[in-house]
């Protein structure tokens, strides 16, 4: 019996080493780099996107923009070139949602505070009451740490154009009146080109860590 392994044993040990080869590659295919989608808008929802660019299928980018941050900074594009970027849309009456997506920011903000590579940046949509003050005592209370994350308020209009033709993040098609009101619990992902790689629910933790996985993928991303 001994005699019938023994001549086996060369056998085995190359059919173990080619099932470990084998294992390994498709191992490696299994977990091979997957880069993150790039967002257009004809990608998302037409309830959305404004119908100005809804058709539209390449090129899409976050347009400039020029905002007051919590200290009464001019915040623009500028501020985060070259920044992996979190952005969202909230108000600071806000009793729902607001709470949690701030939360739920605040634990991403923990994550990132020494990545030089991320911020965050979360826009008013009432900007008549967030005014700089108001975000400052807002801020204070949640936590908030100015090198990684801006509160902004400033024109009405030009944070609805950002939130429909820009982040394509919000259902609800306002001009940015007096009674318009864009609210949504979505949490932006934007790259260093300022392009959207991903939608997220800032109320569910899962979607969160989600975007925590995806902030690490993005960051293994081949500059181009």
């Amino acid at each position: 019996m001994l005699s019938f392994f023994k001549g086996y044993k060369k056998f085995a040990i190359v059919f173990l080493i080619i099932s470990i080869v084998i294992i390994s590659i498709i191992y490696n295919k299994l977990n091979v780099y997957q880069p993150l989608p790039i967002y257009q808008p004809s990608m998302v929802s037409t309830e959305l996107v404004d119908s100005t660019i809804q058709y539209q299928k390449k090129y899409h980018k976050i347009a400039d923009f020029s905002l007051i941050n919590q200290n009464g900074k001019t915040i623009t594009q500028d501020d985060y070139k070259n920044k992996i970027y979190v952005a969202d849309f909230f108000f600071t009456t806000c009793q729902t949602i607001c709470p949690i997506m701030t939360s739920h920011m605040a634990d991403v903000q923990k994550e990132i505070l020494n990545d030089n590579e991320v911020m965050l940046l979360s826009h008013s949509v009432t900007p008549e009451i967030d005014n700089v003050a108001q975000l400052k005592r807002y801020a204070k209370e949640k936590g908030v740490i100015d090198s990684k994350w801006n509160l902004v308020t400033g024109d009405k209009k030009q944070i609805y154009q950002l939130a429909r033709k820009s982040y394509l993040a919000v259902k609800d098609n306002g001009d940015g009146g007096p009674f318009d009101m864009v609210h949504t619990e979505n949490f932006m992902l934007i790259d260093k080109k300022r392009q959207i790689r991903g939608f997220y629910d800032g109320t569910n933790p899962d979607d969160i860590n989600r975007l925590l996985e995806d902030i690490k993928i993005l960051k293994k991303e081949p500059v181009k």
